[in-house]
């Protein structure tokens, strides 16, 4: 009986050893490929392939770094007897669909997304790429699935990256304001997030500036109503102007006329940001930070250089209280 216990012990103890040593190879391969070193990346991964023939990571990797390689037929070899296996990820999917995006086979890319949403109908990686797909085709289906990423994966920032950008080119203000703000804070150091910001901001100056009664009562959208209902209410404070300062002002009536009339079951992750940053005196600090350097960059830098304890706090406090949306709380 001991020696049973000591054999079954030292199993555990090697599947570990092996387990762990499987992640090391990964990691270590996708630093060389980060860094452009291939060769190195290919030694690791060949070397880890020897003894771990059909590890499910391990042969994403390799087929990664074939398509980093521009192999994309071996890649396309290496990736696609992985989609068939149950321990296939919708990673899977989406290093395929590059590979076939690559080669130009846009039907089978197609397909292949759509093969991969049906497996893994809550990911907004896939949702992201279908639509990214459609749209290179000027498909505006691809709204509806940047949209269906949202509702299915509301965590998951590109889908509002691609969405905002939709609805600014269409005119749809609401929705660029509201899908932007959130992108930005859930990805604020993506190289996107300035031309997002500006954008927002745009939408601000065309939403009070196109102001008519017909678009409340032409909007059956219920979330929609009560934002343009309540953000209206404040345009008498937009008679000199959209600006940072204005929209401060904006923005915090139209919080408090948001939370006071909250007798609906409409809850809102962004609007309950802005209550816990207005109820730790950040709001404006954060409102310098979305809108100040869109509007005037060197108007912006001034601000943060007169006010650098009030900035000091709000990036401490946005850097450690990460910003998610919530399932449930969708309402397009």
């Amino acid at each position: 009986m001991k020696k049973i216990f000591i054999f079954l012990i030292a199993v555990i103890l090697f599947n570990k050893s092996n387990a762990q040593s499987i992640e090391e190879y990964h990691q270590t391969a996708n630093a060389f490929m980060i860094k452009g070193d291939y060769t190195n990346a290919l030694m690791v991964l060949t070397s880890a392939l020897l003894t771990n023939p059909d590890n499910m990571l391990l042969n994403k990797d390799m087929a990664q770094y074939y398509y980093l390689q521009n192999d994309y037929q071996r890649a396309l070899d290496k990736i696609f007897p992985l989609l068939t296996k149950d321990s296939a990820d919708d990673q899977c999917f989406q290093i395929a669909g590059n590979v076939y995006k690559a080669l130009s086979k846009v039907a089978e890319c197609e397909a292949l997304y759509k093969n991969g949403i049906a497996k893994f109908p809550t990911s907004g990686p896939l949702y992201n790429e279908l639509g990214e797909l459609l749209w290179a085709q000027q498909n505006n289906e691809a709204i509806r699935y940047w949209e269906k990423g949202i509702e299915k994966d509301p965590s998951y920032p590109q889908n509002y990256y691609n969405a905002t950008k939709y609805y600014y080119r269409s005119g749809e203000k609401s929705w660029t304001i509201l899908y932007g703000e959130i992108f930005v804070n859930m990805d604020p150091r993506n190289v996107k997030t300035p031309e997002i910001k500006t954008m927002i901001l745009q939408s601000y100056k065309k939403l009070f500036g196109e102001f008519s009664e017909n678009q409340l009562s032409k909007d059956s959208n219920a979330f929609v109503k009560k934002f343009l209902t309540n953000m209206y209410k404040q345009r008498d404070l937009s008679s000199l102007g959209i600006t940072t300062s204005s929209l401060i002002m904006i923005r915090t009536r139209f919080l408090l006329d948001w939370n006071h009339a909250q007798t609906d079951s409409i809850v809102f992750q962004l609007f309950t940001y802005h209550q816990q940053l207005l109820q730790e005196g950040l709001f404006e600090a954060y409102n310098q930070w979305l809108f100040g350097a869109a509007e005037n960059l060197v108007n912006f830098q001034n601000w943060v250089q007169n006010h650098p304890a009030a900035y000091d706090n709000f990036v401490k406090y946005h850097k450690n209280h990460l910003f998610k949306m919530p399932s449930g709380q969708y309402y397009h």
